[in-house]
């Protein structure tokens, strides 16, 4: 298939004087998180949260700052999140592809918004009676 990058919009929510950032990152549908590198943190003055343990695909196992709170867009969607802080390039994860029912074409290679509910994000719930 190929690496897929797409354009995202980046806001933080708690400071309107700032201006969003569009940035290009790499869509991994096997990793979670968002990730961005430390400028990116350090330009939305996006405040530390926690250090969370991450493992490298060598397997070794380092703290990383997590920040937020993050404002993603992407087209008419838009979700809410944190960020781990580490590398220099942004990834974005499942969590934020699914939380605004993005899909992938693997054909076209490009992210898009689902064509099943193009005006509203949808989401599978459960509802318990």
């Amino acid at each position: 298939m190929g690496l897929i990058y797409t354009s995202i919009d980046l806001r933080n929510p708690r400071d309107s004087s700032l201006k969003p950032i569009t940035v290009e990152a790499l869509v991994d549908t096997g990793a979670i998180a968002l990730c961005i590198p430390e400028h990116v943190a350090a330009q939305l003055k996006l405040d530390e949260l926690e250090k969370r343990e991450v493992k490298t695909v060598y397997g070794k196992l380092r703290l990383v700052a997590y920040v937020g709170p993050l404002q993603i867009g992407f087209g008419n969607r838009n979700c809410f999140t944190g960020a781990l802080v580490l590398g220099h390039a942004m990834l974005l994860g499942s969590v934020p592809l699914e939380d605004m029912d993005l899909v992938i074409d693997p054909r076209s290679r490009k992210v898009g918004v689902n064509p099943d509910s193009s005006n509203v994000p949808s989401a599978v719930v459960m509802h318990l009676q």
